[in-house]
Formats: C-alpha cells, sequence, structure tokens
C-alpha cells in the first residue's frame, strides 16, 4: 500500500473539519478534538511517525484551501493548528503510555530475573526482548554508593552513556534495584564488568562496586546477583574499603562462618580473656585486626591506629599475656586471625555470641 494511502485512513473527516471551521469561524468542537485524538493514537499504536503524519495533514489543508472562498480561507491556518494539536495530542499519549507500559514490563522482567521467579523457559524468552541470551553465562556487577539510584537519575544516565558508548549494541542489561546500579553482561566479556565497575565508582563518588562470579542460565543470574549482594554486605561487615571487590576473591569469609557455632566457640575461647582488659575487648581486637592487615609489620599498624610504635608493641604483649596466644607466632597466629575475622563476621564484641 502506498505512503499516501496509508496516511489517507488517519485523515478521514479532516478535510471537512477544516471546512466547516472556516466557513462558521468557529473553533473545533470538543467531539472534533476528540475524534482527532483517537486518530493520533491509533496512528501511533500502528507505528506511524508524527512528522510523516503532520505533512500528510498539511498536504491535505492546501488541498482544502483550494476550494475555499477567500473570506473563509483566513480561518484556515488556526483550524489547522488547532487540528493538528489535536491529532499530535493523541499520538504523543498513545506514545508515553506504549513508554509506560515497556517501562512495567521491563521492571517486571528485572524483578522476575534477579529473584529468580517465572518460569525459566519464558524468562529466556522475555531477556530476548531485552538483549539477554540466558543460555549462556552471564556475571553480574553491583555497586552502591552514597545515595540510592534508579533508573531515571543522573548517576544512571551515566553510567548508562559510558558503556553504550563504549560496547555499543553487545548483550548487556544496566539497570538499577533497591537504590543500586547492577550491571549483568556475559561471562566471555569480563572487560564490560570491569569498565562498568570503573564507571560506577567514579559517577557515584567513591562509591564501592562487587562483581560476582560467572553461572550459566537464567539462575546463574540470580545466583551472580546474590554472590555480589553477599560481597558488598561482607564489606560492611569487614570494613573492607576497596572499591572493586570481587566474590571469587571472597570465598574464604562464607566457608568460615558455614558452621557459626563453631566459629563462636573458636571467638569465645581464643579472643574472650581480652574482655578482662581496661576498656573491653575492643580496642585490642582493633590492634590486632591492623596488625594482620598489614601484614604484621608492627610500625605500620601502628601508624594506621595513630599509636607510637611502643604502645603498640606494649598492646601486642597484652593480647599475648591476656589470651596465651603470640601474634608474632606463625602457629599461634593463625588462630589469632581465624578468630578476628570470625568476630568481625559475627559483629563480637558489640554481639552475643
Amino acid at each position: 500500500m502506498a505512503e499516501r494511502e496509508i496516511d489517507e485512513q488517519y485523515l478521514d473527516g479532516y478535510a471537512e473539519i477544516l471546512s466547516s471551521v472556516c466557513t462558521t469561524h468557529r473553533g473545533l468542537t470538543r467531539d472534533e478534538r476528540e475524534t482527532l485524538r483517537s486518530r493520533g493514537e491509533r496512528a501511533a499504536e500502528d507505528g506511524i511517525g508524527l512528522r510523516r503524519l503532520i505533512r500528510a495533514h498539511l498536504s491535505a489543508a492546501q488541498r482544502v484551501h483550494l476550494d475555499l472562498p477567500a473570506a473563509a480561507a483566513v480561518h484556515l491556518l488556526s483550524a489547522v493548528e488547532q487540528a493538528v494539536d489535536s491529532f499530535a495530542e493523541g499520538h504523543e499519549r498513545a506514545q508515553r503510555l506504549a513508554v509506560r507500559q515497556e517501562e512495567a514490563a521491563r521492571r517486571e522482567f528485572i524483578d522476575d530475573l534477579l529473584y529468580g521467579r517465572s518460569d525459566l523457559g519464558r524468562l529466556a524468552e522475555r531477556a530476548e526482548r531485552f538483549g539477554l541470551l540466558l543460555s549462556h553465562a552471564h556475571a553480574v556487577a553491583v555497586a552502591q554508593g552514597p545515595e540510592p539510584y534508579g533508573d531515571g537519575y543522573a548517576v544512571t544516565r551515566t553510567v548508562e552513556s559510558a558503556l553504550v558508548a563504549r560496547f555499543g549494541n553487545r548483550r548487556i542489561l544496566l539497570t538499577t534495584k533497591d537504590g543500586r546500579l547492577i550491571c549483568v553482561a556475559p561471562a566471555d566479556e569480563p572487560e564490560v564488568l570491569t569498565y562498568f565497575a570503573k564507571q560506577a565508582y567514579a559517577a557515584t563518588d567513591g562509591g564501592q562496586v562487587a562483581i560476582g562470579r560467572s553461572h550459566p542460565g537464567a539462575g546463574g543470574v540470580v545466583h551472580s546477583y546474590e554472590e555480589a549482594l553477599n560481597a558488598l554486605a561482607l564489606a560492611t561487615r569487614m570494613d573492607l574499603n576497596d572499591p572493586v571487590l570481587h566474590a571469587a576473591d571472597l570465598l574464604v569469609y562464607p566457608v568460615l562462618t558455614r558452621d557459626r557455632q563453631a566459629m563462636a566457640d573458636l571467638v569465645r575461647s581464643v579472643l574472650g580473656p581480652l574482655q578482662q582488659a581496661r576498656g573491653g575487648a575492643q580496642p585490642l581486637l582493633d590492634t590486632l585486626s591492623a596488625y594482620f592487615d598489614t601484614g604484621c609489620v608492627t610500625a605500620q599498624a601502628a601508624r594506621r591506629l595513630n599509636l607510637s610504635v611502643r604502645a603498640m608493641t606494649y598492646r601486642l604483649d597484652r593480647i599475648h599475656r591476656l589470651t596465651g596466644a603470640d601474634p608474632g607466632d606463625p602457629v599461634q597466629r593463625y588462630t589469632l586471625q581465624t578468630a578476628v575475622v570470625g568476630a568481625r563476621l559475627l559483629g563480637w564484641p558489640g554481639q552475643e555470641l
């Protein structure tokens, strides 16, 4: 069907409206405006562009002008303005509705994808619409900053623009969930998540990004997402300040807490005596944390705690006397360090074990 023939179906009655408005010197009636809005909506639903339709309306108005008497023709421009405005309003209304429906469908898909809901076969079909092939393995990165972020936020747009400029239309999904930025990328393109982490860290003004391991299938996306979330939660508990965390590097911590009761017993047995110290266990626990975090370098640990080396040495000796374990002895150091990690994971001494 020719373009003009397609356009004509949206112009039915338009010439008659213009002629009537011009000859009677009136404005468009409510019914006429609503008729034009309805035609604009139908055109938008059929995928006809607004520029093309406006050209068709102007061409039709020129033909009407040839048949109008001079006294009526002077009102044609005003009539066309009213008519096209009503038609365009309907077209835009349909476009906005389509956008809202698309956003709702995308949000529903993302919720289902990240929570593992919905039939996996159906989920895979829907995923292709949003650029993902769930038959492949994927990895997920999650970024959080000092404030929550949504889909329309400037931070989100900045990161999305950077990813599109760098990687184009690769099968990448960027979204937000619970105030965090989320990027899902194919496992065979690790550079995507590395770049996302860099951009998200900068855009969130020093936020933190966690990257889950890659896993196959629709369930793999959920698994990787949960790993990234757990890494962020672990960073909070353990005071890990690295800008980018890899779940693969933190696997030892879930292992240590898999038997929570055993870990609690170790913390009580090894570190419990620190509670006898003046000021309680926390200052000495912080001393051990700094000592182990700096590779057991006394001077560096002292600087981290704003202590003199002498004061740091005194604290380490005090720990040795109270616990019976020497932080400087390789065998005893391992037991102490494991207990310190367990204490941080379990929130001791703030939390009862």
